[in-house]
């Protein structure tokens, strides 16, 4: 195994997290359902735990945690255009708008959040003694909730935009109802809303 890439993707990692802070933070002034105010709450405390462990786990493997890097600056970079890109949402003035592209972005975030946790599960497997031990512990202490974290926000992502195109959305998305923490739970999730969903409804929906 590459140890200076193994290095790197945890430098990464721990950029990206330290951004999802700042992210959750912007998507929450962004935040018109309360139910989803209430999941990104949530969301934004086990992201600043993530950073308290990546920190721990750079440190613990002589890894400097404050250490920039090309693709460390360029990870930071695109979480502040993220942060950015709801700032500009919500000076616009229109409060859903705003709340959908926050969700959005959470969406991107996340995915990079979700394959890097998936990417480190692989460097645990492959590494031996101590550091072995310390990676697979933060692994299975934060993949379950990174797991949540994207699966959920994609699926109030999804229902978010059925309701701005006047349709009929099922919010909270199933995702979250059923606890979804798996690719396959997913699907199964969004076959349940696209079955159950009517065809052909065109009036604007009144739920919130």
């Amino acid at each position: 195994m590459n140890k200076s890439r193994s290095h790197e993707l945890l430098r990464q990692s721990l950029e990206a997290e330290r951004g999802g802070v700042m992210i959750y933070q912007t998507a929450l002034q962004c935040v018109v359902d309360e139910r989803l105010r209430e999941e990104w709450e949530g969301y934004l405390a086990e992201t600043q735990q993530h950073v308290v462990i990546l920190t721990d786990v750079c440190s613990s493997l002589g890894i400097d945690p404050d250490a920039e890097t090309p693709g460390s600056a360029v990870v930071r970079h695109i979480g502040a255009s993220l942060v950015q890109a709801m700032e500009m949402a919500r000076e616009s003035g229109d409060a859903p708008a705003a709340e959908l592209v926050a969700c959005e972005c959470v969406v991107f975030a996340e995915t990079k959040d979700h394959s890097d946790w998936e990417l480190i599960g692989q460097v645990a497997k492959k590494s031996r003694g101590d550091s072995a031990a310390i990676l697979q512990a933060a692994y299975d202490e934060v993949e379950a909730q990174e797991d949540a974290h994207l699966y959920h926000s994609k699926g109030w992502c999804r229902e978010l935009w059925i309701q701005a195109l006047g349709l009929d959305p099922v919010l909270p998305p199933p995702e979250e109802r059923l606890k979804v923490k798996t690719a396959i739970g997913a699907a199964k999730a969004q076959a349940s809303v696209r079955n159950a969903r009517p065809v052909g409804d065109t009036e604007p929906s009144t739920s919130r």
